[in-house]
């Protein structure tokens, strides 16, 4: 059968591109395949049917990008969500917006049984725990779109991490990436907590108030994202530092793990992932099994979101379970939000967090 879909928000992610990310003449005029449209055009089964947007303007150029009916262009996500009957949603508006666009959708006559919603997953824990709960209510699997997830090289790594033990007891992980820490670092986070299958304890948290991403998205305001970083101490006992202070220009994304049984080096930027098995007090620097390269931006964070619209069918059919939660992407959420409220209190923060710290928010793009 072919399923239908239908998306909330004509931007970047959608299927425009982003500036910073893509040439400007590209940007509104060519189909972008690292976006939630290209990777329903690269499955079977599922046909893009509608998009909903507030810009008119936008919404028109998306449309005809993407070869959208007009009667299946909506101004509004209500008038979209009344009128179509959809198997999947995808939510790819600002992250502030995401809670009220996820619930909207899950408890709507066009009733969808799965919601792919961009990362971060929300702004505020207690908005990311709501929508978990109205998901959960109505039936509706959440998919949070952290794209490494959904390429083949990382879910290699974390079967080598998790199941092979390849490096034993991870004591310590060293992480940087560019600012800023919603928009950007959400990444590096869910990678962190995605291959070491873990949740943090106890942050401590620096907030520089710098940002690029109004120079880089055009934006025409100012939100509380920047870049920042500090520590985690996670649940398995292993203890990260987090830098995301680093000019976009300047920046790597690099993990490095150290373990019982060895270590691993991962720079994405460079494409460089190595691996040293722990004999004796020695390290020897070994092939990881399975995995040719490293994870690249241009080969894999492209192909990421066909991988995950595949695995959104997948879903569907039942053949899959959610590969990525919201209950999932809430442990990388609670991190950042802890920096800013470790920041301005000058102190260790506990996690999960308190009743009424969950309900700060920290808007970004």
């Amino acid at each position: 059968m072919t399923y239908r879909a239908g998306i909330i928000g004509s931007g970047g992610i959608a299927g425009m591109g982003i500036l910073g990310m893509h040439d400007a003449d590209a940007i509104g005029s060519e189909k972008i395949r690292a976006s939630h449209a290209g990777g329903y055009d690269a499955t079977a089964d599922i046909e893009l049917v509608a998009v909903a947007d507030i810009d008119e303007k936008k919404l028109r150029t998306f449309g005809e990008a993407w070869n959208i009916p007009t009667d299946g262009q909506y101004v509004g996500h209500e008038a979209m969500l009344a009128a179509e009957n959809l198997d999947v949603v995808s939510v790819c508006t600002p992250s502030l917006l995401h809670h009220d666009h996820v619930v909207d959708a899950a408890r709507s006559d066009a009733a969808p049984d799965v919601i792919w919603c961009e990362k971060p997953i929300a702004s505020s824990v207690s908005d990311a725990e709501s929508m978990i709960e109205v998901c959960d209510e109505t039936a509706t699997e959440l998919v949070i779109n952290h794209s490494f997830r959904f390429t083949d090289k990382l879910r290699k790594l974390h079967a080598h991490l998790q199941q092979d033990d390849l490096l034993g007891e991870v004591h310590s992980v060293s992480t940087q990436f560019r600012m800023e820490l919603l928009r950007n670092s959400t990444h590096l986070l869910d990678t962190l907590v995605y291959l070491l299958d873990t949740r943090a304890e106890r942050v401590s948290g620096y907030i520089s108030g710098e940002n690029e991403a109004v120079e880089s998205l055009d934006a025409d305001r100012e939100v509380d994202d920047s870049a920042g970083g500090g520590f985690a101490l996670l649940d398995n006992g292993t203890f990260a530092t987090i830098d995301c202070t680093i000019p976009r220009d300047d920046s790597s994304m690099t993990l490095q793990f150290i373990g019982s049984e060895g270590k691993l080096y991962m720079n994405n930027d460079d494409g460089e992932w190595r691996y040293w098995r722990l004999e004796d007090g020695e390290h020897i620097e070994e092939t990881l099994p399975g995995i040719e390269g490293a994870w690249t931006w241009d080969d894999d964070y492209r192909g990421a979101f066909a991988n995950a619209a595949r695995h959104v069918q997948s879903v569907l059919d039942g053949e899959e379970q959610n590969a990525s939660t919201g209950r999932e992407a809430l442990r990388s959420l609670e991190i950042i939000i802890g920096f800013y409220i470790s920041h301005y209190t000058s102190g260790q923060v506990d996690i999960p967090l308190d009743r009424p710290l969950r309900d700060i928010e920290i808007t970004s793009w």
